[in-house]
């Protein structure tokens, strides 16, 4: 059995990933190699490299990050909000169920993008309209993550309460939200990622400053090395968003049992097997008199 790396082994491996795929793309675009995938129509590491550098520099790239990342919070962050209690008022309250399930199932499968013309239509300035269409696509992965995780609580948390003396809203507090944060928070994790296509996108349609409108703007002057520097900030900051939520997932959750992760993780010690007791064994014969009643 391997033995499991410590944790600064497992960051240098991690590096290491990222460097080795980071070579590849240089060696693949500085040699020009044209085989099925035309890797001569890309920019090299450094040329990415060098307008990124170029775009620090300036205030341009800041704003675009500073819209992007408001636009995304706060449509995110209603989302979670109206999310979670729409979830749990759904999977609590047949009346609710009869009144906002149908209206909520239709426009579920509707792509948020899609949203874009109503957007324009329905709000005053294109600011909300994105924020909306960055509210809508993070609103029903928590929807959904929300109600069946409350659905799945078994009833007997709910009966302790109630034969305690506990109400409603004590249930509420007690069992319902508690037990059902880890489905919630695997809608949040969901829906940060589905929020951050739909605002890149929103801002390539209708949007004035932000990562997707400079990418966009980018791409219309071929400035390829320009849209690298998009895609590559807009992963980074999809990354961190989405580790933000998962940590805070992790640390209001803390009650939960963790499952082991990797092969070099130490098995739990097996307990022995129970023995029998001598007054417990079975005679290995029947008495004589019990064999004389069977031949009766």
């Amino acid at each position: 059995m391997s033995r499991p790396l410590p944790k600064a082994g497992r960051y240098a491996l991690r590096a290491a990933s990222l460097a080795v795929a980071l070579g590849v793309w240089q060696l693949l675009t500085s040699l020009d190699i044209d085989l099925w995938l035309r890797f001569s129509q890309f920019p090299t590491v450094t040329d990415v490299a060098r307008t990124f550098a170029d775009r620090l520099s300036g205030a341009d790239y800041w704003t675009d990050l500073t819209d992007s990342l408001t636009r995304i919070l706060t449509g995110f962050l209603l989302a979670a909000v109206l999310g979670v209690a729409t979830g749990v008022l759904v999977a609590r309250s047949r009346l609710a169920e009869d009144l906002l399930g149908p209206v909520l199932e239709v426009i579920r499968p509707i792509p948020a993008i899609a949203l874009v013309p109503v957007a324009i239509l329905l709000f005053p300035s294109n600011e909300q309209g994105i924020v909306f269409i960055t509210f809508t696509a993070a609103f029903f992965p928590v929807l959904v993550s929300t109600r069946h995780a409350v659905r799945a609580l078994t009833p007997v948390w709910e009966e302790a309460v109630l034969t305690m003396g506990g109400g409603r809203w004590r249930i509420l507090a007690s069992v319902v939200l508690p037990g059902a944060l880890p489905g919630i928070f695997g809608g949040l994790s969901v829906g940060i990622g589905v929020s951050w296509i739909c605002v890149i996108s929103a801002e390539m349609i209708s949007g004035q400053y932000g990562v997707g409108y400079r990418t966009w703007q980018d791409y219309t002057v071929v400035n390829y090395a320009g849209v690298f520097v998009g895609m590559v900030t807009i992963g980074v900051l999809g990354w961190l968003t989405s580790t933000a939520v998962e940590l805070l997932g992790r640390r209001l959750t803390r009650w939960l049992p963790r499952t082991s992760y990797g092969p070099g993780r130490p098995k739990a010690p097996k307990s022995p097997a129970p023995t029998p007791s001598r007054t417990a064994r079975k005679p290995a014969s029947e008495p004589e008199e019990a064999r004389d009643e069977h031949l009766v």
